[in-house]
């Protein structure tokens, strides 16, 4: 399918046939990248869309520890706090 590039603003941009974005299941946010010369568009991914597989590589490495456990409780924790 061939489309125009055209003027938006101080910008330009491609006016995208719905057929296209159906099929592609596009919708909202999208990145946009070059390629060998071409432009490609997917969906956005999720700020934390890489956290879990990052976790668990973190965790493989024992380096999911806190570093300093010793000062998560005070007395002040022990003494006074109370859930409501």
């Amino acid at each position: 399918m061939k489309a125009k590039i055209i003027r938006i603003g101080n910008s330009q941009g491609v006016r995208i046939p719905k057929p296209l974005l159906e099929e592609s299941g596009l919708q909202g946010d999208v990145e946009i990248r070059v390629e060998e010369h071409s432009l490609v568009i997917s969906a956005a991914s999720g700020p934390r869309l890489q956290w879990a597989a990052a976790f668990q590589a973190m965790a493989a490495r024992s380096d999911d520890t806190l570093l300093d456990e010793g000062a998560l409780i005070s007395e002040w924790d022990e003494d006074e706090w109370e859930w409501k």
